[in-house]
């Protein structure tokens, strides 16, 4: 039997086992496995049927408060999520309507209502309501040209020293090197 499987079996039983030591032991079995894949989806959450994971349920967050349709495919690292700021004008939880498709780490986030048959695009951003039959997509991506040559070393202390990782090995930086390399990054 597929994760995703088991864990809507598990999802079911949280919510509909009246013994309450039993519900919580079975809570914590699937926040456990779900946690293993590295993500979120509230015990709580209200689905119309098992949606469909292409890639698994990895890294995928879902509000326990959140509503998703029918039918609905969703990608990895993708984020269904309320808002619980005090004084947003859209706070509350999204609802996904039947039939939605939702790309690879797109984010749905407050009290917005996605329409049926609506696809979301690779990592759009969606903070108001989407009608039914449409499509979100980010605008073309813009490229930056620069008239110097990019620092793109990651620097990072390793044992209270200032370096970075090039051709697989350490390269501690002196003193004269953490200011030239840093004046050179601003």
């Amino acid at each position: 039997m597929r994760i995703a499987r088991v864990l809507w079996v598990l999802k079911s039983l949280c919510n509909t086992t009246k013994n309450s030591l039993l519900r919580r032991i079975i809570v914590q079995i699937y926040n456990t496995l779900v946690d293993l894949k590295g993500s979120y989806i509230g015990h709580t959450a209200k689905f119309e049927n098992i949606p469909i994971f292409p890639h698994g349920v990895n890294s995928v967050f879902i509000s326990g408060a959140s509503v998703v349709g029918k039918d609905c495919v969703i990608f990895q690292q993708v984020t269904i999520g309320s808002n619980s700021t005090v004084d947003s004008q859209r706070k509350g939880s999204p609802q996904i309507g039947d039939n939605c498709y939702i790309g690879a780490g797109a984010k749905i986030i407050g009290n917005v209502v996605i329409g049926n048959n609506v696809r979301i695009g690779a990592n759009c951003v969606v903070f108001q309501d989407v009608p039914d039959n449409s499509v979100v997509v980010l605008p073309k991506p813009r490229v930056i040209v620069k008239d110097i040559s990019l620092d793109n070393k990651f620097y990072q202390y390793k044992d209270g020293l200032l370096g970075y990782v090039t051709d697989g090995s350490w390269q501690e930086l002196n003193d004269s090197e953490v200011e030239h390399d840093f004046k050179k990054a601003q």
